[in-house]
């Protein structure tokens, strides 16, 4: 590893940016701190941090305004969840500040709290930054009490219902201010209001945004190579507001971003009215589960690039830690940014000494050129939002619905208007509860198919060995084995009493347990009801091959209480031996 940087070799206009971050990465490194940190692609992470600080900068001002709190806001939480996020989290090449996702809840939650206080506003939004610091504080306890692994139980149609409504969401709060209105704070308020924009549409600002929107969507693709150069957000930044004042300055009616306050924020303590308690702790919880989903997601993204592997937990403390320090200072809540690590990872960013640059860089523009971006048009920010709203979109997936299963499509569809027209959370979890239907009713079609139902020769799996085969033979169909496969749960347990009412006409049932590993109270009851109904039948049962687990709960439940103790058996072979000796003497 490279000793630290010394002042003479940081004397660079990148290097002398980069100073600050390499200096402190590489004394947290020597505390071993900092995850991922090394000197070996310094060069890419100067260059990769100051590239993904271009990109931040129009989307962080942007999710400010979004928010309702404030272009600077954004900045902040730009700031602060980037840097911080970056020393301390599990992602060492991930790029975090407030995204789409997150910049819909938290519009949410300041529009409920200043609501609530509309006399005092200001006591409202200290309120949704007190929500922001327990939504950190939420993060770093998911972390502490290793979450982070359960990401990867979230299925994919879930995820890509979850993320295009979510773009769906930025789309329609923008279109109020590319059509040169005020942007509404609701998706569906927006969607209803849609036809009142067009027939009074603001024609400056409509150009201004289709600007806007041209370079975005097309610099990619038709200039790729000054896109690499300079990101088409940034473009398309610079030539719509250069636009306006050159060509549309004079025009009335122009909404435009307005004073921004510069310099370093206040610290502010966090304020709690005991009566919304329990509101601020399900906003906080609100807050951490989105920002956890989003920063794990953009993790993946990044393992796939990088070919490295994150650590999730970390990753949590590290969100946690980043976004209750952007609540003390008035910044927006962030998670970690897609477009932003990949810009970051392309530009050659490896380390966190590119995300903790990032942040540095954004810090600088606060303190000094707030100003200038007073005069940026609302349509070119919104122009840029709807970018991101259409990059949030899993087109991916939708591509492939004719594919898909029919179940993972009714889930992303389900998750994707719960999401947009009733509330993020409940979308998630409704879009849980459907996947969890959906694994246990194929894992119950696994559990039932595991069970075979055997009384003649030619039904036997050669597992069973010839002698076994033989006995069953010679029993005559009068010897049916009952054997189970797998492990049995509750889901099973009415499909288990379905299958053996279609058999009939037998004298033993020997019940094979030998190849199941575990058995649920639900399933253990089932199987005391198939015990019961053989004995109806006039027939003995024998039990088989019971593992300790198994054993202790058939003994719990009385399961084995209804068979007589010389039936139960260790081995197969001698059960099977004994059923037919037993039918022998019949």
């Amino acid at each position: 590893m490279r000793s630290a940087p010394t002042w003479s070799e940081a004397r660079s206009p990148l290097s002398l940016l980069g100073f600050l971050p390499l200096f402190l990465g590489y004394t947290l490194n020597t505390m071993n701190l900092v995850n991922g940190l090394n000197f070996n692609t310094i060069r890419g992470d100067i260059y990769g941090g100051l590239t993904a600080a271009v990109v931040a900068l129009p989307l962080a001002m942007a999710m400010g305004v979004a928010s309702g709190v404030g272009p600077v806001a954004g900045m902040y939480g730009a700031i602060f969840v980037g840097f911080f996020a970056a020393l301390f989290g599990g992602t060492p090449a991930q790029v975090s500040g407030p995204t789409g996702p997150m910049t819909v809840v938290m519009a949410a939650i300041f529009i409920q709290y200043t609501g609530l206080f509309p006399d005092n506003p200001a006591h409202g939004a200290a309120l949704a930054f007190t929500v922001v610091i327990l939504g950190g504080l939420f993060q770093i306890g998911f972390g502490l009490l290793r979450i982070g692994r359960f990401i990867e139980l979230v299925p994919h149609p879930v995820v890509s219902g979850f993320m295009s409504g979510i773009g769906v969401i930025i789309i329609l709060l923008q279109i109020g201010p590319l059509l040169g209105h005020e942007g509404l704070s609701k998706p569906i308020s927006a969607a209803t209001a849609i036809p009142e924009f067009v027939s009074t549409l603001h024609t400056s600002s409509v150009m201004l945004g289709l600007i806007t929107l041209a370079v975005v969507y097309g610099i990619p693709s038709l200039l790729p190579r000054l896109n690499r150069l300079l990101p088409s957000p940034l473009m398309a930044l610079l030539v719509g507001t250069l636009a306006y004042i050159l060509i549309f300055q004079n025009q009335p009616g122009i909404r435009i971003i307005g004073d921004i306050p510069t310099g370093f924020p206040d610290f502010s303590m966090p304020v709690i009215e005991l009566s919304l308690l329990w509101e601020m702790i399900l906003s906080g919880l609100t807050l951490a589960a989105l920002g956890s989903i989003d920063s794990l997601l953009t993790s993946l993204v990044a393992d796939n690039v990088t070919r490295t592997q994150h650590k999730s937990d970390r990753e949590l403390i590290g969100q946690g830690i980043g976004n209750t320090i952007a609540g003390f200072f008035g910044g927006l809540p962030g998670a970690g940014a897609t477009m932003r690590t990949v810009v970051n990872v392309k530009a050659g960013g490896r380390t966190p000494i590119s995300g903790a640059l990032h942040a540095v860089v954004l810090l600088v523009i606060v303190l000094g050129a707030g100003a200038y971006a007073s005069i940026i048009p609302k349509a070119v920010l919104a122009g840029i939002l709807v970018k991101v709203g259409t990059d949030i979109i899993d087109w991916e997936y939708l591509r492939l619905l004719s594919r898909a299963p029919k179940a993972g499509v009714l889930m992303m569809f389900t998750v994707l208007l719960l999401t947009v027209f009733v509330d993020l959370i409940q979308a998630v979890a409704i879009g849980m509860v459907m996947a969890a239907f959906v694994f246990m009713h194929r894992m119950v079609q696994l559990q039932l198919g595991s069970i075979q139902f055997i009384r003649n020769p030619e039904e036997a799996p050669d597992e069973l060995g010839e002698e076994a085969i033989q006995l069953l033979k010679n029993a005559k169909g009068r010897l049916l084995l009952y054997h189970v496969g797998g492990p049995l749960s509750f889901g099973a347990a009415k499909g288990m009493i379905r299958q053996f009412s279609e058999h009939k006409d037998f004298d033993v049932l020997v019940i094979d347990l030998k190849q199941v590993p575990l058995m649920d109270f639900t399933s253990s009851r089932a199987l005391g009801e198939i015990i019961d109904e053989a004995g109806r039948l006039g027939s003995e049962v024998y039990v088989v091959g019971a593992r300790p687990a198994v054993h202790d709960i058939l003994q719990k439940q009385g399961v084995l209480g209804k068979v007589r103790e010389e039936y139960v058996h260790a081995e197969r072979l001698v059960a099977l031996k004994d059923a037919y000796k037993l039918l022998s003497t019949q």
